[in-house]
């Protein structure tokens, strides 16, 4: 580019690109959204900002929220330019751009979470949005129940004045609401969560009760929590996507990159009220979790499936784990032959269609997202999107030969080593724990099914545990392609890996 435009409110008519043809001075808040990464900034915000460049939304505008410190960085990185964000939409066949002008502040950063809690007391913010991540909503993962005896939830429940944890700020905020006799806002979850409006009661409810029952009765009577389905793949953002932006013109020291794809279905449950986001293409349904199932099993199942193979193999990206012949075609047989299985189709989708989506969508070249990004919080991640599957497929008396191996291959990979001999660094909250059993399954596969946390009685599954035992031997003696190769040319955990069973 001829020059290179500092991001600002000042300087947006100074851009060769789209941008924002409402007058952002005039936008007022009507959201809090708490989690304010790439996805978020490429969908949610991207949504609401074609709704203001139609002329309408403009009281919705959304405020910017963290709970940890290292919110901070990004909250800083955000307030220098005015809280615009370049989004660079990378579509096989072309690459374009757009800034995004539908947030209008970042909230202070503060321990005990007054500002955010002050902001959200505020009758004009109708709606609180959370991306948090899947592990972020404190969830047994075997009861799947509320983990009231984590020591964020136990402080909250002692100091409700002053949280720790995003629900505790709700819970705060919500009282004061009653207090000052205003209504409640909608908590709407954007997390890859089935039932994820659910699981955001679960934990808000479960809080409040541990304080005060009668603002907990209070918000399960007034409260709404819509379940949604969330879908757009917005890698990381690194010094190659900054200098994306600059091709396009724009200083942005915290760009997205996104593929050419979007979709989000909401249940229309809002008690404040809501923006008319289906005027630009999310869709309204009492049937999400139909959308939500389809989308949670076949595309962040499949990304657990290609991940995890992938950093033991010392695969960066995605993509290149699809141009990776054992890997692709062990991806397509357990997807065709065990995940789509449980999955039911949705209006003008089946499974299967939607599986030759994902398998188009991860092979995009242009969207760099990592192995390891996509890995990280696998004890989130098997026990949210995998495991259920191989639940369903074993009360159906179905195979589950393949996902045994995509277990025995994340076993393989929280050992901490790469075939090559490199160290995979620290990605899970409990990876100490884990790095120790997967070196002990090393020698006695049984070891990393009886994480009672993670697998509750799996381990005592004959068809399961026998079949994840012999991919696992195979896995370490002769590697994880040769696996993969066993599974996709018969689809058992027998022949060569008979001597485990």
């Amino acid at each position: 580019m001829d020059k290179l435009v500092d991001l600002s409110n000042a300087t947006l008519g100074d851009l060769d690109i789209a941008r924002p043809t409402y007058d952002r001075s005039a936008l007022t808040p009507g959201i809090v959204h708490i989690g304010v990464g790439n996805f978020h900034r490429a969908h949610q915000a991207w949504y609401l900002h074609r709704l203001m460049q139609n002329g309408q939304a403009h009281d919705w505008a959304i405020l910017g929220a963290g709970v940890r410190p290292y919110d901070a960085a990004m909250r800083e990185k955000l307030l220098a330019q005015d809280c615009l964000t370049t989004l660079i939409e990378l579509d096989p066949a072309q690459t374009s751009a757009e800034v995004v002008g539908s947030m209008i502040d970042y909230l202070p950063i503060e321990e005990g979470n007054g500002a955010l809690i002050r902001a959200m007391a505020d009758p004009a913010i109708r709606i609180v949005g959370l991306t948090v991540t899947e592990s972020g909503y404190y969830i047994d993962p075997v009861s799947k129940g509320f983990d009231a005896a984590h020591a964020d939830i136990v402080h909250d429940a002692a100091n409700p004045d002053t949280p720790r944890t995003a629900f505790g700020a709700i819970v705060a905020a919500l009282r004061l609401r009653r207090d000052a006799g205003r209504g409640p806002f909608t908590g709407l979850s954007c997390d890859n969560l089935l039932g994820n409006g659910d699981i955001l009661r679960q934990a808000v409810v479960s809080l409040a009760r541990m304080s005060d029952p009668a603002l907990a009765d209070w918000i399960e009577a007034n409260g709404s929590f819509p379940n949604s389905m969330v879908d757009c793949i917005a890698p990381a953002t690194g010094p190659a996507e900054i200098a994306q932006a600059r091709e396009f013109g724009v200083n942005d020291a915290a760009p997205v990159t996104h593929e050419a794809f979007r979709q989000w279905v909401i249940e229309d449950d809002f008690c404040a009220g809501r923006p008319n986001w289906d005027q630009v293409g999310a869709t309204f349904s009492d049937d999400v979790h139909a959308y939500e199932k389809m989308k949670i099993r076949i595309l962040n199942a499949g990304h657990q499936v290609l991940a995890n193979v992938g950093e033991v193999l010392g695969i960066e990206t995605i993509s290149a784990t699809m141009a990776h012949p054992a890997i692709r075609a062990m991806f397509h047989r357990v997807q065709a032959e065990e995940i789509t299985q449980t999955v039911a189709p949705v209006p003008g989708m089946t499974p299967l269609a939607y599986l030759d989506l994902i398998e188009q969508r991860f092979s995009n070249p242009r969207i760099v997202d990592t192995t390891r990004r996509v890995a990280f919080d696998g004890s989130a991640r098997h026990t949210g999107f995998v495991l259920p599957i191989l639940r369903d497929q074993l009360a159906a008396g179905r195979s589950v030969s393949g996902l045994a191996l995509v277990e025995a291959l994340w076993a393989r990979m929280c050992a901490g080593t790469r075939e090559n001999g490199s160290e995979i660094v620290a990605n899970d909250p409990i990876w100490d724990d884990l790095q120790f059993v997967a070196q002990a399954a090393r020698e006695r596969p049984e070891a990393w099914l009886e994480q009672d946390r993670l697998y509750g009685d799996l381990a005592q599954v004959d068809a399961f545990r026998d079949a994840f035992v012999a991919w696992l031997t195979l896995i370490w003696d002769e590697g994880a392609v040769a696996a993969m190769t066993a599974y996709t040319q018969d689809g058992q955990s027998n022949g060569r890996a008979s001597k485990a069973g």
